[in-house]
């Protein structure tokens, strides 16, 4: 009988079964299950469109003619005022007035989806009302940093003060801000400083280990305790969801620690002023981040009824075997034995899920630290567990039927792990390094 390790070598992506998934996706009706998303279609546009774009089918499997209508109708939902709405459902159309516009607004999420998608089929996004977003994504800014939702009636920034938000502000000025300044910028900017203060008022660390901050000249602002992951706000648990938005936010705004800042990008503030930074401890956040591998352990098929009675089948895995694996620095006391499955948990005492490959694994890329990773068994993880078969996508976790966020999640957190036969994935902007680098070379984004 073959060993765990020997099944496990065998595991492969289903490629052409994906790309049918993703074509089915775009091109026929979803399943009623996703009828309370229908406000967000432009975040389903962009898991769908750019998931054929990391398996490399994009241009092959799609006319120029579909993706230029699938870019018009995107622009159908740019507001005159900046921004995008999330579906063509709440237009007014002719109707839209001073009175009912806090009914129809742009939304954050929804801008951020709609301006990476747009990258993904290529156009140039010469007919974004740059100056006008720009100015919007302003006053979605609070005092302490933190970015709202939307604005609502009065102007009155709604949503709650999460780092997802941040991370999707970062990410419309970085696409559309580029390297300009002033007014080819859009005028004036966020709250840099401000921002990263919220970033790292949201960081879990030890309340005495603020000697970095006091040596640089800075306010120490780190609240909470012990292991430098990042919660969603100020004294919320930590998260691997919201460290990534964190990481991935300090990322395009260059603020990370040296040496992953990019000192030749930062403009001169003049004198010996400091630059605010966020992540207290790189090493810390690293530790968390690879301790969030986690062991899958599937029911042996020759288990008696007696041994299986009390567990979990789907995924027996214990509550203190989720915080050992393989990875970079594991007690090879405490795992004399290779583990051939091991995926990525959120949170502490938590069982691995297909997303978190990516939000735990795309923090690391981005801190160039993915090498620290058991890869293959985060790979056999996915590919024999999560991978749906027949139908192709994946599912949250082993049995689950495939679902949009966890089968785009799942294919870029492969991309990350350089899988052959998908495109290489920015981790930064979950996006293919080709989209990437297409944005970034058009000239207004280089400031000419």
């Amino acid at each position: 009988m073959e060993t765990d390790a020997a099944q496990a070598d065998v595991a492969v992506l289903h490629k052409d079964r994906h790309a049918k998934y993703w074509l089915r996706c775009l091109r026929s009706l979803l399943p009623n299950a996703y009828i309370p998303n229908e406000s967000s279609r432009m975040t389903l546009a962009f898991f769908t469109i750019s998931a054929l774009d990391i398996l490399g089918i994009l241009h092959t499997s799609t006319s120029i003619t579909e993706r230029e209508g699938w870019a018009d109708w995107i622009y159908q939902c740019q507001l005159a005022s900046g921004g995008f709405r999330g579906f063509p459902g709440a237009d007014f159309g002719s109707q839209r007035s001073v009175e009912n516009e806090a009914w129809d607004p742009a939304n954050l999420a929804a801008t951020f989806f709609t301006l990476a998608t747009l990258v993904v089929l290529g156009d140039d996004l010469e007919r974004v009302r740059r100056a006008e977003c720009l100015q919007w994504l302003q006053r979605l800014q609070r005092q302490d940093g933190s970015f709202g939702e939307l604005l609502g009636e009065e102007g009155k920034i709604v949503g709650g003060r999460d780092m997802r938000y941040c991370y999707m502000a970062t990410g419309v000025r970085w696409m559309l801000r580029g390297r300009a300044e002033g007014a080819k910028a859009g005028g004036k900017d966020i709250d840099v400083d401000a921002l990263v203060g919220f970033i790292n008022s949201s960081e879990v660390v030890d309340l005495y280990s603020k000697e970095s901050t006091k040596t640089a000249g800075l306010t120490p602002i780190f609240q909470q305790t012990y292991d430098h992951s990042i919660g969603e706000s100020p004294y919320h648990e930590a998260h691997a969801g919201m460290t990534f938005c964190g990481i991935g936010a300090l990322s395009l705004l260059n603020r990370l620690p040296e040496p992953l800042r990019d000192v030749t990008q930062e403009p001169s503030k003049g004198g010996d002023a400091p630059v605010l930074t966020g992540l207290s401890s790189l090493e810390g956040t690293v530790r968390w981040l690879v301790e969030r591998q986690t062991g899958y352990f599937p029911a042996e098929d020759d288990e008696s009824e007696e041994e299986d009675e009390g567990k979990d089948t789907d995924n027996v895995a214990s509550g203190l075997q989720q915080h050992e694996t393989t990875g970079a620095g594991t007690d090879d006391e405490c795992w004399p034995h290779e583990i051939p499955y091991a995926g990525f948990s959120g949170r502490r005492n938590k069982d691995a899920d297909t997303c978190y490959s990516f939000w735990a694994g795309g923090s690391l890329a981005i801190l160039k630290k993915i090498s620290l990773i058991n890869a293959d068994a985060n790979r056999r993880f996915l590919l024999k567990y999560t991978q749906r078969d027949v139908i192709g996508g994946f599912g949250k976790l082993p049995g689950h039927p495939p679902d949009i966020l966890h089968s785009y999640l799942g294919l870029a957190a492969l991309s990350i792990m350089e899988e052959p036969g998908l495109l290489s994935l920015d981790p930064t902007m979950c996006i293919t390094v080709r989209a990437r680098n297409y944005l970034v070379g058009l000239p207004w984004w280089q400031g000419e």
